[in-house]
């Protein structure tokens, strides 16, 4: 199966895009992170079999939702019939944290109408992680759609193998469901060998425990919007200093 989408076909114009070689350097730098999204794909896929629906609906939710965590809860959801108003602001709330996402993804590389959205619909957390190294805010429009097609491809791909071999899996197997917690420890692990910043990791953890601790379980909205209050701050500091320098 080709990793190039019909939308990176027609956004290839600029020069920096037809680079020779950056569809190969986008597969191989986001081969360690496929690595482990396959698994969860794969236990999505058996889950949704298991839930009762056919296995057809795994290819559909990874397609058209594409959201990783948020398709592990649209499953339970739609099998207790919820109310859409219900799916709409539980999708609001887990992926609220794409937005904060546009404050270090290299969209400003990313020219034209159809190759931004389809880069908005593909920004995975997967994909934002790849891109959170200082020199990914001057890579190719190409390399950086790659790299996110790469992940909706084999998100699909695997979704679409474990509900096909679902019904192989016995319902008593446990451990599914912490797949997307290991897969996020293993980002944020990376996350800080790429940045090497101790505040900045230290910040999440505070703001994840306050949050925690004044909201419960709806901490992630709250949890966000410290964390971010924390990176602007920071910003504005260092964007401080360097004038005072200059």
């Amino acid at each position: 199966m080709s990793l190039k989408s019909p939308v990176l076909a027609t956004t290839e114009q600029s020069p920096s895009s037809q680079q020779p070689g950056q569809v190969r350097l986008a597969v191989t730098h986001s081969l360690p992170a496929v690595l482990g999204v396959i698994p969860m794909g794969v236990a999505f896929g058996v889950l949704v079999t298991h839930s009762g629906l056919e296995w057809w609906w795994a290819t559909v939710f990874a397609t058209v939702v594409f959201a990783g965590s948020l398709e592990f809860l649209l499953i339970g959801l739609v099998t207790a019939m919820a109310p859409l108003s219900q799916v709409a602001v539980t999708a609001l709330l887990v992926n609220f944290r794409h937005v904060f996402y546009a404050l270090s993804f290299p969209m400003h590389r990313i020219h034209g109408p159809l190759a931004k959205t389809y880069s908005t619909f593909t920004l995975t957390d997967e994909a934002w992680a790849l891109t959170t190294a200082p020199e990914a805010q001057f890579w190719s429009r190409r390399r950086i759609l790659a790299i996110q097609a790469t992940f909706q491809v084999n998100w699909v791909g695997s979704v679409t193998l474990g509900a096909l071999g679902g019904g192989l899996v016995p319902d008593s197997l446990v451990g599914l469901q912490f797949a997307v917690i290991a897969f996020f420890l293993v980002l944020a692990i990376d996350a800080i060998r790429a940045t090497r910043s101790v505040p900045i990791p230290l910040a999440a953890v505070v703001s994840a425990l306050i949050g925690h601790g004044l909201f419960g379980t709806q901490m992630l909205v709250p949890a966000l919007a410290m964390f971010t209050g924390f990176l602007l701050i920071r910003y504005a500091l260092r964007r401080g200093k360097v004038d005072q320098d200059v």
